[in-house]
Order: C-alpha cells, then sequence, then structure tokens
C-alpha cells in the first residue's frame, strides 16, 4: 500500500518537473523587459533612459547629468535627455514593470502542494494500545490543468507593462520639449515687451513735456501715461509666467537645489527653410504608435481570459488529495501496524451557480476591449492628420507674420519717423504706429511658438505619448484681440 502511495504521489509531482521547460529567465531578471523600452525610446527620439536599481547606477547617472547641466544655457535636446535620466516618477514606472514580471514570473511556478500529518490516540485513557497516524497531500488539479493559459495571460500583460513604461517615457519626453518650448517662448515674449516698455517711457516723457508747452492735450497726456502703464503691468505678468513655464521645465527634468541654477534661451529658433514630408503619416502611426498596440495587447488578454473562463465554467475548483494511514494496535504483548493509501477527490458541483453570468461577463469583456480597439485605430489616424495639418498651418502662419506683419510695421514705424522728423506726421500717429509694432512683434513671437509646439506633436502622433494642447491659430487670434499685451 505505501508502494501505491508513492506512485500517486510521484503522479502529483509531475508537473512540478514539466513546468521547468518554461523560461523565467527574462522575467527574473533585474532589468526585465526593459531593452524594448531602450530600443524604442532610441527609435522615436533617438534618447537614452536609465533604469536606476542600485546605488552606482545612481551615481552614474548624476554624474552625467552634472554633466549635461555643466552649460548653463540648456538647450531642447539637452532638456529632453536629462528628464529622461532624472525624473523619477519615470523611475516609478519602470518599478511598474518590474512588478508586472514578478507577476508573470510567479504565474510559471505551480501551487504548492499542502502537507498534513495527524495523529490520534495519544495519551487517550484506555486507549493507549490503539494509535493511528495519518497524512495527506493535496494540490489542485484545476490550477495545474490551467495553468498555460494563466502564463499566457500574465506574458501579454507583462507585454503590456513594457509598452506603458515606453508610453510613459514617450510622454515625458513630449511634455519636456514642450516645456522648453513654452519657456525660451515665454522670455522672448519678455524681451519685446522690455524693448516695447522703453519706448513707452520716452513716449510717456515726450508727452509730457508736450504737455507744459501745450502742444498736447490732457487727454492726450493720459493716454500715453496709460499705455506705459499698461504695458509695465503687461510685463510684470509675462516675466511671471516665464519663471513659472521654468519652473515646469524644471520639475520634469527632476532638477533640485544646486541643479536648478540653469537659463534657457531667450528666443526660439528661426523657422526651417522647409516642412517634412509625412505623406504616409496615419500608417506611421498605425504601425508604430504604442497606445495601439497596448490596445492590441488588451484585447489578446482578454480573448485569453475569456477562453480560461469558458474552460472553467463548471467546474471552479478541483484538487486532488492522496495520502496514507497507519494504524499500530497492541494485542497480547505484540504490536500490529497496518498502512493503507487514500485519495480524494474534491469538486464544486454547479448546482446554483453554473457559471452563465461569468460567461457573459467574459463576454462583454471581449466586446468592450473589442470596440476600445477599434475606436483608437480611428482616433490615432485623426490624431495623425491634425498634427501634420497644425504643423503646415502654424508654419505658413509664423512665415507670414516673419515675412510679411513685422516687416510692414517695421516700415510703416520708419517712415512715420522720416515725416514726423519733416514735421508732416504728428506725434499721436508716430506712437500709434510705435504700439502698432510692438503687437507684431508679440504675435510674431506666439506664431512662432505655435510652430514649434506642433512640430513637437508630430512624434507623439507617430509615436504616442499624448498630443498635448492643440497649437493652432488661436493663441494668436487671442494676441490680437487683447491688442497683443503679452505672453
Amino acid at each position: 500500500m505505501i508502494r501505491n502511495n508513492l506512485k500517486l504521489t510521484a503522479v502529483l509531482g509531475l508537473p512540478l518537473m514539466l513546468g521547468g521547460c518554461v523560461s523565467t529567465q527574462e522575467y527574473a531578471a533585474n532589468n526585465a523587459g526593459f531593452a524594448s523600452v531602450e530600443a524604442k525610446m532610441a527609435e522615436a527620439t533617438g534618447k537614452q533612459t536609465v533604469w536606476v536599481q542600485n546605488q552606482e547606477q545612481a551615481r552614474a547617472v548624476s554624474d552625467r547629468v552634472t554633466t549635461l547641466m555643466a552649460k548653463k544655457t540648456v538647450d531642447v535636446e539637452t532638456a529632453v535627455q536629462v528628464a529622461l535620466l532624472n525624473n523619477k516618477g519615470l523611475q516609478a514606472a519602470y518599478a511598474d514593470l518590474g512588478d508586472s514580471a514578478a507577476d508573470a514570473w510567479q504565474s510559471t511556478m505551480l501551487v504548492n502542494p499542502t502537507v498534513s500529518v495527524g495523529l490520534t490516540g495519544i495519551g487517550t485513557p484506555g486507549l493507549e494500545a490503539f494509535k493511528t497516524v495519518e497524512g495527506m497531500i493535496a494540490n489542485n488539479i484545476l490550477a495545474l490543468a490551467t495553468r498555460d493559459r494563466n502564463i499566457a495571460i500574465a506574458d501579454t500583460r507583462f507585454r503590456q507593462a513594457q509598452l506603458n513604461a515606453a508610453l510613459r517615457t514617450l510622454r515625458l519626453a513630449a511634455d519636456t520639449r514642450r516645456a522648453w518650448i513654452n519657456a525660451v517662448a515665454a522670455w522672448e515674449t519678455v524681451g519685446q515687451l522690455n524693448q516695447a516698455q522703453a519706448a513707452a517711457d520716452a513716449a510717456s516723457e515726450l508727452a509730457q513735456e508736450l504737455g507744459k508747452s501745450g502742444a498736447l492735450t490732457k487727454e492726450g497726456q493720459a493716454r500715453e501715461h496709460v499705455f506705459y502703464a499698461e504695458l509695465a503691468g503687461q510685463t510684470s505678468k509675462a516675466r511671471l509666467e516665464a519663471r513659472l513655464a521654468k519652473e515646469e521645465l524644471t520639475r520634469l527634468m527632476g532638477l533640485w537645489g544646486s541643479g536648478i541654477d540653469y537659463q534657457v534661451p531667450n528666443r526660439l529658433p528661426s523657422l526651417p527653410k522647409g516642412l517634412m514630408k509625412r505623406d504616409l503619416i496615419e500608417a506611421e502611426a498605425l504601425q508604430r504608435r504604442v497606445d495601439l498596440q497596448m490596445a492590441k495587447l488588451d484585447l489578446e488578454a482578454t480573448a485569453k481570459s475569456y477562453k480560461l473562463t469558458e474552460a472553467t465554467r463548471y467546474v471552479t475548483d478541483l484538487e486532488l488529495l492522496a495520502g496514507f494511514e497507519t494504524e499500530r494496535e497492541k494485542e497480547d504483548g505484540e504490536v500490529k501496524t497496518e498502512t493503507t493509501g487514500q485519495a480524494e477527490l474534491e469538486v464544486v458541483i454547479p448546482i446554483f451557480d453554473s457559471g452563465k453570468a461569468r460567461m457573459r461577463k467574459a463576454e462583454l469583456a471581449y466586446m468592450r476591449a473589442a470596440n476600445l480597439l477599434a475606436e483608437k485605430a480611428v482616433n490615432i489616424r485623426s490624431e495623425a492628420r491634425s498634427a501634420y495639418q497644425a504643423y503646415r498651418a502654424n508654419y505658413d502662419i509664423a512665415r507670414h507674420y516673419r515675412n510679411s506683419v513685422v516687416p510692414l510695421r517695421t516700415k510703416i514705424e520708419e517712415e512715420s519717423l522720416l515725416t514726423y522728423n519733416a514735421m508732416i506726421t504728428n506725434t499721436f500717429e508716430l506712437l500709434a504706429d510705435s504700439r502698432e509694432k510692438v503687437n507684431a512683434n508679440l504675435l510674431a513671437v506666439n506664431a512662432k511658438r505655435d510652430f514649434w509646439l506642433a512640430e513637437a506633436n508630430l512624434a507623439p502622433a507617430i509615436y504616442g505619448g499624448g498630443a498635448g494642447a492643440a497649437a493652432g491659430g488661436t493663441e494668436v487670434a487671442a494676441a490680437a484681440e487683447s491688442g497683443g499685451g503679452g505672453h
């Protein structure tokens, strides 16, 4: 009987040996799945990202950040690289990837069997001659039968976590690029307002002198004084917005302490000579978008979960118990021992729960995932088209302000000054022309900023990471309605 019991135990242990054929090396590695994140970032941004997991890596990253920030004026590429290396929220996202890898690793392991041993008849009055020893090993057969499907589901979720880590990285890179553009544009606006304020100050003093001589009415004097006062307020507000924009960039780069002592350029780069061609941007986005790949994996995982639910519709718990029972009896001074094997099968009988509700929930989950995937594909194509349209339109708008509006306003101001010196144009017309030139310069700065924001939104539209705020003509129009005052 003992021999038969050992055979039964060997059958229970068979899946343990067969389970070894599933490779767990990728799940168990410290940087599980991170290579795919690095590859995706190199493709999308040309930048490096690091998963910091020990003090040595932390020191190496800190040294590199220090080297990158050695230049006091930080360009956009440096800002993005520092953020990818130094942002602690991104490191938390990578920890989530490791957590998912641990879950997938855990799924490859079998459920531990339960071992129980019992002894009866010890110290019981009148039963000193009778003792029973019982032992039992229990294992969940259903867990063994569905193990491969559970591993497949966990692996799909792990691949989703890889893509999610890549998506978080892409989003940080895009947010940092946009933050740098906004910060530089804000400081460029401050520079334009400072120049305008100097001219307004001179106009205010001129108005005061003209008022003393009687050549300018009190109304005219007040008009020039209030223009100077309003411009001073707009300059203060623009300076505050520039500081706040820089603080946002500082947060994204993960800087603190002495690291925040850096500068950004005081003006945005000039417009490029030509536009990038993206004739197949929709197809490119459908092929490369990380969030679409995540939606596909979600549908895949849901389908596997549905099959698992279908397989366990009627049987939700199936457990095999195997063991032995040894009885010892003392009679006429002789001890007799008898051992017998035992086997039990425990199963839940679906009298009340036939599994229909669980099947319905699984069907609805699959339908939901399928529809979300279809919606995601439609939205991605539209986002790609919108991003490229905004890129082209904002380029044309910015170029129009650069090539037409600002030169014409400059020409008008120059001619007005010449006619004023010749006593043809009066003071009011000269000052009005100067104000209009200030407005044109501010609109040109906003238009250039909108173009660079639209250019920064192209990569997220293709690879993922969020399109950010829509960069259209709205900001230019708003500036025009408000008289061009400030950022």
